[in-house]
């Protein structure tokens, strides 16, 4: 039987740290820790589902809080019955565990689990809201809002360095953008502007 650790962060920035969480799933008994960067109402999250196919009957699943599994009522349900079906335990660290190995779970459990589900989504909808009325007000008061419009000034001199070599068809966007250490849609964008 193994002991699956599983993290979550909605961004890599590094006001999320995962290597955080990662520590205290192992510190707590993770023999291995999948970790994935996708927000709480995603409706797919990829590792968080190759975990649950991969664990197999009598494995347990740790977690730090249930919001780490899904900020959706809907979804978290969900993933509490592949548990139950599958005979697994999953242990909210510091908070619950639900003991599923029998291929049922107790009812102070699952009322628990939906509880917190709630508390959840109610969290990230108050984080939206709180979001929203941010920005309006930073709007009201003539603030631009998102990312600042690219201009010719903004391409960097490598660029154009190399830029000959392109135009007179010696190297395609691929290669430009590798040796300006670019992106490809930022060799477009850049093309774009001075096109």
């Amino acid at each position: 039987m193994k002991t699956w650790g599983y993290a979550r962060c909605s961004t890599t920035e590094e006001k999320q740290d995962i290597n955080r969480q990662i520590r205290e799933l192992k510190a707590a008994g993770a023999d291995e820790v999948i970790f994935e960067y996708e927000h709480g109402d995603a409706k797919v999250k990829q590792n968080l589902h190759m975990l649950l196919d991969a664990a197999t009957e009598g494995d347990t699943i740790i977690t730090l809080e249930v919001s780490r599994l899904s900020r959706s009522t809907q979804q978290l349900c969900e993933i509490v019955e592949t548990i139950k079906s599958k005979k697994l335990r999953l242990i909210i660290v510091g908070s619950i565990t639900v003991d599923c190995r029998n291929g049922q779970i107790d009812p102070m459990s699952q009322a628990f689990i939906q509880m917190s589900a709630v508390f959840a989504e109610l969290e990230l909808a108050i984080i939206r809201a709180r979001v929203r009325s941010g920005l309006e007000n930073a709007r009201a008061k003539g603030k631009k809002i998102g990312r600042p419009q690219t201009t010719k000034d903004d391409i960097p001199a490598v660029f154009y360095k190399y830029y000959p070599s392109f135009a007179s068809g010696k190297m395609n966007v691929s290669e430009l953008a590798r040796i300006c250490g670019l992106s490809r849609p930022t060799v477009y964008k850049y093309l774009k502007l001075i096109g």
